[in-house]
């Protein structure tokens, strides 16, 4: 297999790239910058080859970004649910102006857990919200403590908690096909599957499909982002690692590894005209946020913290799902 890795040229630097969903509508990557000094939100226009970005005043975290499904839009603004901090709100943007309007908020998690935020988040094939927590990283070191939980979100029915202690909610992947939903709390070290009901959303029946510690210990990354390709391989986002893994998810081993010239890889979405474009996210920062703008990433600095693609991989996936908020 021939496959190639490149920087997308007009990306810039974030702090902590994260959360990429294509959105097949606009051909667009939308995703964040968790920590963004300059930018919250971002979209990579895939035919102008453009990244615009927006800040959302007086937000300083932003744990995802979704665009939001059956939206009327009203002045050329479209919807799209984000992570802000414990909250889920919805933000209007155009997706060219340097700011994004924060509208209505749609709900709010753990009133009891003030030091806990959002992080990742996707849309189930149907629509429904899945989303996590963790601890911010400031307020500690994020393995210590598994405080988070996550959730299935259901418009007009509510929140509902699916898994309880979690330390660093991150990747989801679902396998339409078969009815399986794939998860990752970074800091267990694997890859959860579940059975998953496609008319409850639902999910059952753990069993871990790939285990990443070798003799119990860590091999020296926090598996991150996850998506998942036609053929049903996993693709993992190895933070830490300088790579992406893909993964036969019925054998549980590594099939491929794909390098990537920057430490912190966070999350990957495949996209493009044939959705066989591989994107992937990346950090700049150290694993705990008392570092958070302060040590750059140790290795490859100068392309840390950029969107790269990788092509040539022979693999499909599936367009972002909008979310039903």
């Amino acid at each position: 297999m021939s496959f190639k890795v490149e920087v997308v040229a007009s990306s810039p630097k974030s702090i902590l790239g994260e959360g990429p969903h294509w959105d097949e509508q606009s051909q667009s990557l939308f995703y964040c910058d968790i920590y963004g000094t300059d930018a919250s939100v971002l979209r990579y226009d895939y035919n102008e080859n453009k990244v615009y970005s927006a800040k959302i005043d007086g937000e300083p975290i932003v744990g995802f970004i979704i665009p939001v499904a059956n939206t009327t839009k009203t002045c050329d603004f479209d919807e799209y649910a984000v992570g802000l901090g414990r909250r889920v709100g919805i933000v209007h943007w155009d997706g060219k102006t340097r700011k994004a309007l924060l509208g209505p908020i749609a709900f709010e998690v753990e009133d009891d857990q003030p030091d806990n935020r959002f992080n990742d988040a996707k849309a189930d094939p149907v629509g429904r919200f899945y989303g996590g927590t963790m601890r911010i990283e400031s307020k500690g070191d994020i393995s210590e403590v598994a405080s988070g939980k996550f959730y299935k979100y259901i418009k007009g029915d509510g929140v509902y908690e699916l898994i309880p202690n979690i330390f660093i909610s991150n990747g989801m992947a679902w396998n339409e096909i078969e009815n399986k939903f794939y998860y990752i709390d970074s800091c267990r070290f694997d890859i959860r599957e579940y059975d998953w009901d496609p008319s409850t959303g639902d999910i059952s029946n753990e069993r871990v499909a790939i285990d990443f510690k070798v003799n119990g210990k860590n091999t020296g990354f926090f598996p991150d982002g996850m998506t998942i390709d036609t053929d049903g391989n996993l693709f993992v986002a190895a933070f830490g690692g300088s790579k992406v893994l893909k993964v036969d998810s019925k054998k549980g081993k590594v099939v491929l590894e794909i390098p990537i010239p920057a430490e912190k890889v966070t999350s990957v979405a495949f996209g493009g005209p044939n959705l066989d474009i591989l994107y992937v996210t990346t950090a700049s920062i150290a694993v705990n946020a008392a570092d958070i703008g302060i040590n750059p990433d140790s290795k490859q600095s100068e392309l840390s913290g950029r969107l790269f693609k990788v092509t040539g991989l022979g693999s499909k996936g599936f367009p972002g799902i909008k979310v039903r908020v």
